[in-house]
């Protein structure tokens, strides 16, 4: 059922977007150029890897010694404003469709994060990844990493259809108020790295 759910909602999505899809690869284009979609390698079910889609909101700028800025630097005005109202990650739709997302479950983060959850943390791979899920409507990145793990372990342990269709809900409204889309003193979140969270990296 979930699966009818997750392919029906993401084309009706896409349908009903495709004319701001449209718009915001074109600003894309014509802003930041070529290539107009992100893709990363993020763990999904079971940790399995698949290419996640998104966006671009950053350009690619170096310092004097050819090393890559951080992201805080590259990230653009448009960027900002897709970022600001969740825009960047319409393309997951195509993951939805594709099987490898679903429209709710906690978020895939970054791969080189896998060895350094616990146990419990790990957990939070025992079902399918979404493009939003109980983390993000309870905080987003303005909560603790310990915290988001928490929210995403007790999805799992209760997910239903009727909790789902609570999170899309809580999303809109979240969306809408552009409610913890920063991290504080961060542009987004910073960096998991188990005990230690020292360095700054955008992950969502």
């Amino acid at each position: 059922m979930k699966r009818i759910i997750d392919l029906v909602g993401a084309v009706a999505i896409l349908v009903v977007f495709s004319p701001i899809i449209l718009l915001a690869a074109t600003m894309i284009q014509i802003r930041m150029g070529s290539p107009i979609l992100f893709k990363q390698l993020r763990p999904g079910l079971h940790g399995k890897p698949f290419y996640i889609f998104k966006f671009r909101t950053m350009i690619e700028k170096w310092d004097e010694n050819g090393k890559m800025l951080p992201g805080k630097y590259r990230l653009t005005k448009l960027g900002i404003l897709l970022r600001k109202y969740s825009l960047d990650e319409l393309p997951q739709l195509i993951n939805v469709i594709k099987g490898e997302l679903s429209l709710v479950g906690p978020r895939p983060l970054l791969m080189e994060y896998l060895p350094l959850y616990t146990k419990e943390q790990a957990r939070r791979h025992d079902v399918k990844p979404g493009i939003t899920g109980w983390a993000q409507v309870n905080g987003r990145n303005a909560i603790s990493w310990e915290e988001k793990f928490q929210l995403d372990v007790w999805y799992v342990d209760h997910q239903s259809l009727w909790l789902d269709l609570k999170i899309l809900l809580l999303t809109v409204k979240k969306v809408i108020k552009k409610e913890g889309v920063s991290a504080k003193d961060h542009f987004s979140m910073e960096n998991y790295r188990g005990k230690s969270n020292n360095q700054v990296k955008n992950i969502n």
